[in-house]
């Protein structure tokens, strides 16, 4: 017992440096002095270095955080260049009318392209300001700049401002009707941020006009005439996409949490009835555009069984829970990529080459 103090000791003077503070007394106990020995264990408190995970916090909670910097790639991405996709509808007028190939017709097509990309960009910023907060809160919105802060709500509506104003003068400077149609494109999207997403039904029916515009836009550049057929498919088409696309939020928003204003005003069913509803007219409005072209009646009537199957095809993708985002569904699905090319190459047939 007694050589199992003496080793406890001597651990314990090994430890704290108070070697030279233990005496052993005459009858072979060990004594400490006390007060060296606690000299000693604080000298050691007082050379043992201090706690390297310590530093970076003390010097992080005296440094101020940078703004972060708006970067043209930033500007760039806040306009949701994905979203810059829809505005080739302004090519399907002189396609159709097959007058693409002309180098002023194209120039035209090319100029309202870029304007509607500016004054679409223009709709993205002022849109992402203003909902800015439920954005943060769902998993992809998140990453938008405004959002994410990485561009402030100020300069986005500066910058909002600076591309309507060029837009409408690009789009007056091609022709004043195409000028025209930029405003009216522009007040639409402000009232649908205003009051159209609020309102069941209308909020579909404006964005959908939305797409209209944007074709219409392409045949008032090129100064095409627009037959009836050409905007009911368009917009059949448009309403299937947009209503298609609220099928699927309401698909992922079951449960609680953000969403749309009107996105809990909707039910599956009657979605799932619009969408049969505007895939039937367009396929209808289609199939009586085709017939009466009897002189490309080949080419257009076998175009009419891609169009179809694209739009089962595409409503197959939104019942097994895609279709959020329609650009990226449409460019990723290699069966919509074939169809896709499929009615191309058959409706440019029927245009350049006839039966």
């Amino acid at each position: 017992m007694e050589g199992d103090h003496r080793r406890v000791w001597k651990n314990l003077a090994s430890r704290t440096g108070a070697a030279s503070s233990l005496l052993q007394s005459p009858s072979g106990a060990l004594e400490i002095n006390s007060v060296e020995a606690l000299a000693s264990d604080e000298s050691v408190r007082v050379e043992r270095p201090p706690d390297a995970t310590a530093r970076p916090l003390r010097l992080a909670s005296s440094e101020s955080p940078r703004p972060a910097r708006c970067s043209p790639a930033v500007l760039v991405r806040a306009c949701r260049p994905r979203q810059w996709s829809k505005n080739l509808l302004v090519l399907a007028a002189p396609c159709a009318a097959g007058l693409i190939g002309r180098p002023e017709v194209a120039v035209r097509a090319a100029g309202a392209f870029v304007v509607l990309c500016m004054l679409s960009g223009a709709t993205y910023l002022v849109n992402d300001v203003r909902d800015r907060d439920q954005d943060r809160l769902h998993p992809r919105k998140r990453m938008r700049p405004v959002a994410a802060g990485e561009l402030s709500p100020r300069a986005a509506l500066w910058l909002a401002g600076a591309l309507a104003l060029v837009g409408i003068a690009g789009a007056s400077a091609i022709t004043p009707g195409l000028g025209a149609v930029a405003c009216g494109y522009l007040a639409l999207t402000a009232s649908y941020s205003l009051w159209w997403r609020r309102v069941v039904v209308a909020d579909i029916l404006a964005i959908a006009a939305g797409f209209v515009l944007r074709a219409i836009a392409g045949g008032v550049a090129t100064d095409i005439w627009l037959s009836r057929w050409f905007v009911i498919v368009t917009a059949s088409c448009a309403i299937f996409l947009v209503a298609a696309k609220r099928y699927a939020e309401l698909r992922e928003h079951a449960g609680p949490g953000p969403a749309r204003p009107t996105l809990r005003r909707y039910s599956a069913v009657s979605l799932r009835l619009t969408l049969l509803a505007a895939a039937t007219a367009a396929g209808a409005a289609y199939t009586g555009w085709a017939f009466t072209r009897p002189a490309h009646l080949v080419w257009y009537g076998l175009s009419i069984a891609p169009l179809v199957l694209w739009l089962g095809r595409y409503a197959s993708l939104i019942a097994a829970g895609a279709g959020q985002a329609p650009e990226e569904l449409i460019l990723r699905d290699r069966t919509l990529l074939v169809l896709s090319g499929c009615w191309a190459l058959l409706f440019l047939g029927g245009v350049y080459v006839g039966s």
